[in-house]
């Protein structure tokens, strides 16, 4: 069975640093781009469609994209070996409070969370002092 599960969330302060973790079960991530979305407070319904996409890494590792308002803060990465993909977060801000998502589809990125087929069950990241 697929299953996709995050974790590393928490409550940090602003300018603090958190790693999130999406590790893979009952496939192997290779051969999958996997793309880490997010869905901010005051969202009462949580749909698919509204988690924007903050960072992307393709199946091969070469590509990798972020969302304008994390470039230079969260790094994407990969372990093929452990079956995991990361998202380092630093320097947080207050605006990056959100329930985190990893979600994957095959070979390449895509802007569109629509586009992901399958999804992990989310991580919160609360920012504040």
């Amino acid at each position: 069975q697929l299953q996709l599960v995050e974790s590393g969330g928490g409550l940090v302060q602003p300018g603090g640093s958190l790693r999130l973790s999406c590790a893979a079960s009952g496939f192997t991530l290779d051969g999958y781009a996997i793309g880490w979305f997010r869905l901010a407070p005051g969202n009462e319904r949580d749909r698919v469609f509204w988690r924007e996409r903050v960072s992307c890494i393709s199946s091969s590792g070469d590509y990798t994209a972020y969302a304008d308002f994390v470039k230079g803060r969260f790094t994407i990465s990969r372990d093929n070996a452990e079956n995991t993909v990361y998202l380092q977060m630093t320097n947080l801000k207050p605006e990056d409070t959100a329930v985190y998502y990893c979600a994957v589809r095959r070979d390449l990125c895509q802007q569109d969370p629509q586009s992901f087929p399958s999804w992990g069950q989310r991580t919160q990241v609360t920012v504040s002092s």
